[in-house]
């Protein structure tokens, strides 16, 4: 049975009108306690314990939204039987720091350099997630989360919040494209014209879109059916460092042969208004980079230039696509292009929810010693953490397995780049190309761990007695 209030809001259903987040990452100080702070966290009472917000809100927006996650310490540290505990697939059990291989967690985003709590993933239990209109919503619900004192162990706050027009801290518009799923209805989202994705792909005990199978449901059913995985990634980025690399590489293109392929004289207009040669090469280097101009237009509708009345959505890459292959929404989401591992085409979809942290990059200031530290808090959520969201950063974003043509390069924005061994190519109109090198890495993970996102019947079968 699909019920949209036995689901936690945000997994098929964006807060989109909630600019400020703060994740509360906690222990489990007293597993008595911990269990009824759950049972209370779906009591329906409003004079305690944040109510977790579901997927139903019904005629009436809710003011602030409440939600959380489990890691498998945090299953275990509150009694969770061991029958149970067995059930959950083995890389969620081992944890996001074990398993940093497959995530490109290696070098600067190798789990040794995480400062805390991360260094100590044993003690992460429970992610609770704060989303509201202003800071001070978000210190009451947090007031109120751990009034209690006992039930659990304050380690650590993330904060971020979101900035005007969906945009991020590289300079592109985001948060355009997530699934749509069979029988789910959200009229605030961009229209994705993308084959509608089975319940399945998100959410456990449902059909997937591989014929017969279904993700193992831990048991009993009242704990695993509805739920679903979240990776939360700490995403530091290289702002400074990626607008220097515009610098050099538009700097390189002006002196190359085939420039004029890529930038006739006199089409710098059509990328911007009153921009140089220079800066317009530093745009359509950007844009191929992401695979969007930085207004969120996709290259396979318009690799020239911007265009304000180009679809954001309604776009594949079937037949000459000018999307380089290597691009980063291209390589996280080939959508109807032929890939290698056919089969694998609409598989590692995920629903992607995050949110800048830091303040914006100011241009006027670039290579300040004392530059802020800013990023991505990103969760990414779906029924398989191995064959969804490692198999996309392993496969996908790190060896370019789907595409001879990009095998044995890394994601350009994304990817664990090093600048004596990366490369991209530049598709020109010809059908040649101009390859770039010496792609630094622009992202660097700075702590995250693996989390089970209880139904609402779940969590009130944790926040029992005995469980």
């Amino acid at each position: 049975m699909f019920d949209l209030a036995d689901l936690q809001g945000n997994i098929l259903r964006g807060y989109t009108k909630k600019p400020h987040v703060r994740y509360l990452i906690l222990e489990v100080a007293d597993p008595i306690a911990a269990r009824r702070w759950l049972a209370a966290s779906v009591s329906g009472r409003s004079d305690g314990v944040p109510q977790i917000t579901t997927g139903n809100w019904g005629a009436n927006r809710p003011d602030t939204c409440f939600n959380i996650g489990l890691t498998y310490e945090g299953l275990r540290a509150l009694g969770t039987p061991s029958a149970s505990l067995e059930m959950f697939p083995n890389e969620f059990v081992e944890g996001m720091t074990a398993r940093a291989w497959k995530l490109g967690d290696v070098g600067p985003s190798a789990p040794e350099n995480w400062p805390a709590p991360f260094n100590e993933p044993k003690r992460i239990h429970l992610i609770a997630t704060i989303y509201a209109e202003n800071v001070e919503q978000l210190d009451e619900i947090q007031e109120r989360a751990l009034t209690d004192g006992r039930a659990l162990r304050l380690l650590a706050i993330r904060e971020g919040c979101s900035f005007p027009d969906d945009v991020v801290h590289f300079g592109y518009r985001d948060n355009i494209t997530q699934p749509r799923f069979e029988g789910v209805h959200d009229p605030e989202r961009y229209p994705d014209k993308q084959p509608r994705a089975p319940l399945g792909t998100v959410l456990l005990g449902h059909p997937t879109n591989l014929e017969g199978l279904k993700w193992r449901v831990p048991l009993p059913a009242a704990l695993g059916h509805n739920g679903t995985f979240n990776a939360f990634r700490v995403l530091e980025q290289d702002v400074a460092g990626f607008e220097k690399y515009l610098d050099r590489a538009a700097s390189d293109l002006l002196e190359h042969p085939q420039v004029e392929e890529l930038l006739p004289h006199g089409a710098e207009e059509k990328i911007g208004k009153g921009l140089s040669r220079r800066a317009a090469l530093r745009e359509i280097v950007a844009a191929n980079l992401c695979g969007r101009w930085r207004d969120g237009t996709p290259l396979a509708l318009s690799a020239d230039a911007p265009d304000p009345k180009a679809d954001l959505t309604d776009f594949d890459y079937v037949g000459e696509s000018r999307c380089p292959y290597g691009a980063h929404i291209r390589r996280c989401n080939p959508r109807g292009g032929q890939i290698v591992q056919r089969v694998a085409n609409n598989s590692r979809r995920l629903v992607r929810r995050g949110v800048p942290y830091g303040p914006a990059y100011d241009p006027a200031k670039p290579g300040d010693r004392d530059e802020p530290k800013r990023g991505l808090l990103g969760n990414f959520i779906g029924a398989s953490l191995g064959a969804q969201f490692e198999a996309m950063s392993c496969d996908w974003l790190n060896l370019g397995l789907q595409d001879p043509r990009i095998t044995g390069s890394n994601d350009p924005i994304a990817g664990a780049n090093d600048a004596g061994t990366s490369w991209f190519d530049l598709p020109l109109k010809s059908g040649g190309s101009i390859r770039l090198r010496g792609l630094p890495q622009f992202v660097r993970t700075r702590g995250g761990a693996y989390t089970f996102l209880p139904s609402l019947s779940a969590i009130r079968f944790l926040g029992s007695p005995t469980i």
